[in-house]
């Protein structure tokens, strides 16, 4: 008998259960109840409930969970002392899309090897999660793959759908069942249409084809999202400036759509260059006080240390708080930026 199906599968590897996933990483008390007050803090911003900004940032990507965790221990502190102007929000990336081929992420390969173990990288992710959620600390990530949400969106208090993916059909459905708020980001070559098109079909109830908590294939039927909103991260030109911002905002007014709006402060707004951060933040910040209230947010790609290292080395001989993605600032700048931002919102208000 001829195949006509499979033909360039190599295996299948059977997964756990969702259900069975979580049962042997039970979330504890400590972590529901930031997963719940981040969630909450979020939407009372987005729905101008709340007028503080938020701040989401962390490393581009996580590939070693120690220098993440002290990253994290870092953030709870900073937290604390800028509570009055800045919600704070830890990125905590493990799936990255590839325009050819490259490392996808701790999830996907998690020794960094190409072994691809993705059973061993949703134990980490989880695990990760849990430590961070334990520390008060709310969680961001990008969710990339439609299946993963189930093995770890009950500890995400806000999510990502990148340049390169939010024109797809799959992440418009799987952001429209999605648990906490979600951000669309502007495509690649700096076009709004492609977000908003998302924003409208997030916020739509929809039906397509997924995994229950049982791990069994099935319709999944969503109520949509109402959080759904969009993140500005530059294209062919940085979309940063107050110019951009004012157009953005006619043009989500004009689809009556939330007039809410993140900055990311890397990617196409600073040139990639982990320098550039810190002029997109100061300037966005300026606006905000200057009365621009659209401004709900800024996103920063931070780690222990600056700049990105390459993998080719290999895992093993890689320097620790250092990105294997996109450049970052440092713990120091990210630490001085963000309390200077905090003086002076302080300052405004007296």
């Amino acid at each position: 008998m001829k195949q006509t199906y499979d033909v360039n599968v190599e295996s299948f590897l059977p997964l756990i259960t969702p259900e069975d996933f979580k049962a042997q990483f039970p979330m504890p008390p400590e972590s529901e109840d930031a997963v719940i007050a981040g969630r909450d803090e979020i939407k009372k911003i987005l729905s101008c409930e709340d007028k503080r900004l938020m701040v989401i940032t962390g490393p581009c990507s996580v590939h070693d969970e120690a220098s993440a965790i002290e990253y994290a221990q870092k953030l709870a502190m900073l937290k604390e002392k800028v509570k009055d102007s800045f919600a704070i929000i830890m990125r905590v990336y493990f799936e990255k899309p590839r325009t050819t081929i490259g490392w996808k992420g701790l999830i996907n390969d998690p020794y960094m090897d190409d072994s691809r173990d993705v059973m061993e990288g949703l134990r980490r992710a989880r695990k990760l999660l849990i430590r961070i959620t334990s520390m008060g600390l709310s969680t961001a990530t990008e969710m990339l793959d439609p299946i993963i949400p189930q093995f770890i969106d009950g500890l995400v208090c806000w999510a990502a759908i990148g340049a390169r993916t939010t024109e797809s059909q799959t992440h418009r459905e799987m952001a429209s069942g999605l648990s906490m708020p979600v951000g669309f980001k502007n495509s690649t070559d700096g076009a709004l249409d492609t977000a908003i098109n998302s924003m409208i079909a997030a916020k739509s109830p929809q039906s397509f084809l997924g995994i229950d908590p049982h791990g069994k294939v099935c319709v999944v039927k969503t109520k949509g999202n109402a959080y759904a909103h969009i993140v500005l991260r530059g294209g062919k030109r940085p979309n940063y400036d107050s110019v951009s911002i004012r157009e953005a905002v006619t043009t989500l007014k004009k689809k009556d759509l939330s007039q809410s709006i993140i900055v990311d402060c890397s990617h196409a707004n600073s040139g990639k260059k982990f320098q550039g951060q810190v002029v997109v933040w100061e300037d966005v910040i300026n606006q905000y006080l200057n009365g621009n209230h659209a401004i709900k947010g800024l996103m920063l790609e931070s780690n222990l240390c600056e700049g990105s290292q390459n993998m080719s080395c290999g895992a093993e001989n890689l320097a620790y708080g250092v990105s294997v993605t996109d450049e970052c600032i440092s713990w120091e700048t990210t630490e001085e930026m963000i309390l200077k931002g905090h003086e002076k919102i302080a300052a405004s208000k007296r």
